[in-house]
């Protein structure tokens, strides 16, 4: 991986001036969302447009990406045109809190700041991107609330340690958790990170499973392959 630039199989992401890189994170979110058969998808924090690109290679919705750094979003615009779903990508710098949308969407998704009792970092652009002071769940479950159809889904890739936090701001907002995987890099290391599906419908029992990126040998597991197969160039 480039500081300059990300290439997958069907696209290249250019991010010389986006404070966050392509990172596993954000292409984690952008295979495991449910988002297959939507018509219209918002991807919240869209930095580079990374997330919003995989939508579009995986559906076929139109995607609008809503980016608060006016660098990082007129970058994810060249991305964007530079891709072969230019047609149906629309990248708008805003402040998700104060982003009014004509529609609603079927499907959100969101890899938002996180690490909000860690020490900030000395860049302030890394920092608003890194840390949820700017964007925190309470503000993005409002946004979701207001804005999903009734059958729609929200994604979201976030810390273990913030799981329950995010479930309950969900409850309180009027979603139901409908999905959790837990990943781990391999199989004897305990999960940092967990992906979160939310929906309105009443969901008592949450479908959970937990994906392992690599085997002990360092290589991709099967169902890392499976779920990322359409875009890493190595698998």
């Amino acid at each position: 991986m480039s500081n300059t630039h990300f290439s997958f199989k069907k696209f290249t992401i250019h991010q010389e001036r986006c404070a966050m890189k392509v990172g596993t994170d954000g292409v984690l979110l952008g295979a495991w969302a449910n988002i297959a058969h939507c018509d219209n998808i918002l991807d919240i924090g869209c930095g580079s447009g990374l997330i919003s690109i995989m939508a579009a290679q995986r559906s076929k919705a139109h995607i609008t990406g809503v980016e608060i750094d006016p660098e990082a979003a007129a970058q994810a615009v060249e991305n964007v045109n530079n891709s072969l779903w230019s047609d149906r990508i629309e990248i708008i710098n805003s402040d998700i809190t104060t982003y009014n949308s004509a529609k609603k969407f079927d499907a959100i998704v969101s890899n938002p700041p996180f690490f909000s009792n860690s020490l900030k970092c000395a860049v302030s652009k890394r920092s608003t991107a890194r840390h949820d002071e700017t964007l925190p769940c309470d503000k993005i479950m409002k946004f979701v609330a207001d804005n999903l159809t009734s059958d729609g889904i929200f994604s979201v890739i976030i810390p273990c340690d913030f799981l329950q936090k995010w479930r309950d701001e969900a409850l309180f907002k009027g979603l139901s958790t409908s999905r959790i995987t837990e990943v781990r890099t391999v199989a004897h290391k305990q999960a940092k990170r967990v992906l979160v599906e939310f929906t309105r419908k009443v969901c008592n029992n949450a479908k959970a499973d937990t994906l392992i990126l690599k085997n002990e040998s360092g290589e991709y597991s099967n169902e890392s392959k499976e779920l990322l197969k359409d875009f890493y160039i190595n698998i």
